[in-house]
């Protein structure tokens, strides 16, 4: 009879916390995904984030702005426009990109590129400078795929 008692209460514990375990790890990613799909569905702006088309630009070598002028940045960007058009844009007007883009890095220092709040402001400075060329609100996102410092 003890030995039944003890199948049982192992039976139980194993089921509480195989219940357990489910809703720490395995429920959670599904309320989220249900979160994030409502979301999509009732909001159309967030729907229009997730498909942007990416298009990468040429990688960049510049001199930084530093006082004794020896060190350089080496970065590569991938711009996620919001459609076809964008892109089209942003591949018709590649000089004035390329321009803009050398101007905006060399004008940098490697004491203002150094910190990860300093990338993070980068990269907003890139998407603005590209909707100006490309047409406000274009470019959604910017991603620094290389970037080396030496």
């Amino acid at each position: 009879m003890l030995k039944w008692i003890i199948i049982a209460v192992a039976l139980i514990a194993l089921g509480v916390g195989g219940y357990f375990g489910y809703t720490m790890f395995f429920a959670s990613s599904d309320d989220a995904a249900g979160e994030e799909a409502a979301q999509d569905g009732a909001g159309g702006e967030a729907l229009e984030d997730l498909e942007g088309q990416l298009v990468p630009l040429p990688t960049f070598l510049v001199n930084l702005a530093d006082p004794l002028g020896r060190r350089y940045l080496k970065l590569g960007v991938e711009v996620e426009v919001r459609d076809e058009e964008a892109a089209a844009a942003l591949t018709k007007h590649e000089a004035k990109v390329k321009d803009t883009l050398l101007l905006l890095l060399s004008s940098k220092t490697y004491d203002s590129l150094s910190t990860m709040k300093a990338k993070v402001e980068l990269k907003q400075e890139i998407a603005d400078r590209l909707n100006q060329i490309v047409g406000n609100g274009s470019v959604l996102r910017v991603y620094i795929t290389e970037m080396v410092i030496q």
